[in-house]
């Protein structure tokens, strides 16, 4: 199981003598880059509920990004970080009549949809505004299947479309959404299928979508599952499949499509880190009599890794080479589920750990700080940091809080 922390990252967390998430700027801005190459032409809207932090949303800006946003406080905070209104959505379909009002004096013009009455307000409120209908998925292959709440069936997106025209809107898209960390490929290529269907019916009505939206879901790499196991997604084969959809889908509209994709946790995760540090090691007898290891740490479920119920992160602890034992690892707090994974699994630690000691949690640098609560049981969030390449490479610059 590889522990190996890119350089900038290790740096910033060994120069770190307290508690912090830490990004590396430059790792995301390779890391978006490197998506750019895989699938040319994309737009790329990030999705800000992954990592709402205003340096991290100020580098993605200066590589061209705009913004998936899901209230007037994220179109607020992603205009304050640069980004022109033009590259905002407001990507939630759950959206009050005054959230409507607020986006549309912001500026933003373009609105997720997949309701009529929805369509209605957007129309009342945002008038002449272009609208995208978000279709069911199934969520299947997913960490996360975001498949109950939002989006419709192919039928109802052709009447919601139909509906967003006679109301005066813009009928200018469609999405997806496949799933938060999906590991199969076989997911897109059924949201592919499914869009095919929905802009053949709506041609039919005389309706061209002018772009789709292909959501989010692409993976983070760094992460283990409850059991710590190495989670390993097929991301070249995830890439060729969209490229080869996207090929689809321009034979079958009827005018040029441009495509958007809204990457949250793929762009980030990997490239944030928390430092935190040990509480105690303890030992002792479980109900069953069995004798157990527990290593207690800073950070938990609630002040970090709200995520632990479906993933481990690969744990470092510097300075320790020697015999390691296996512990159940947890958070802080005084909840029974702030354990780390499956509470039953075990994970190697080094056996001298003592109080104090400090510990690296990888890939935490998305969710980390939006899942984060203002204090249960008196564990203050993470403060935030990030690294700025220097022209000394040893001398790279670690700044800011958030």
């Amino acid at each position: 199981m590889s522990t190996d922390v890119p350089a900038r990252l290790a740096r910033a967390l060994a120069a770190a003598d307290t508690d912090r998430l830490v990004y590396d700027l430059a790792g995301i801005s390779g890391q978006y880059r490197a998506l750019l190459d895989e699938l040319p032409g994309i737009r790329v809207r990030f999705a800000m509920k992954a990592c709402p932090v205003d340096e991290v949303l100020r580098c993605l800006v200066g590589e061209g990004a705009g913004f998936d946003a899901a209230s007037p406080a994220e179109i607020t905070q992603a205009l304050a970080a640069g980004a022109p209104a033009e590259r905002i959505h407001y990507g939630n379909t759950v959206k009050s009549d005054a959230g409507i009002a607020e986006a549309h004096r912001l500026g933003v013009r373009t609105f997720a949809t997949d309701s009529e009455q929805d369509v209605a307000a957007v129309a009342a409120h945002a008038p002449g505004s272009r609208v995208f209908c978000r279709l069911a998925t199934s969520g299947e292959g997913a960490l996360w299947g975001l498949s109950r709440k939002f989006g419709c069936s192919g039928e109802d997106a052709v009447r919601v479309l139909e509906a967003a025209r006679a109301a005066g809107l813009v009928p200018a898209g469609l999405s997806v959404h496949v799933g938060s960390q999906q590991m199969t490929s076989e997911a897109w290529q059924d949201a592919f299928d499914s869009l095919a269907e929905v802009i053949a019916a709506l041609a039919g009505r005389g309706i061209a979508p002018d772009h789709v939206n292909l959501g989010g879901g692409l993976p983070a790499q760094g992460y283990l599952d409850r059991h710590g196991r190495e989670l390993v997604p097929p991301l070249d084969k995830m890439f060729a499949v969209i490229r080869e959809g996207m090929d689809q889908l321009r034979q079958v509209g009827s005018r040029p499509l441009d495509f958007v994709m809204e990457p949250g946790r793929h762009l980030v995760a990997d490239h944030g880190a928390v430092r935190a540090h040990v509480y105690r090691l303890t030992t002792r007898r479980q109900p069953g009599g069995d004798l157990a290891r527990w290593l207690y740490l800073s950070c938990g479920k609630f002040n970090g890794l709200y995520e632990m119920d479906q993933l481990c992160h690969r744990l470092v602890f510097p300075g320790h080479d020697g015999p390691r034992v296996p512990a159940v690892v947890a958070g802080p707090t005084c909840d029974s589920d702030d354990a780390y994974g499956a509470q039953g699994h075990r994970t190697p630690v080094p056996e001298d750990l003592a109080s104090g000691d400090p510990v690296w949690i990888l890939s935490a640098g998305a969710y980390a700080t939006s899942y984060m609560t203002q204090g249960f049981n008196g564990f203050s969030p993470l403060p935030c940091a990030w690294t700025r390449p220097a022209p000394d490479a040893a001398a790279d610059s670690v700044k800011g809080a958030c």
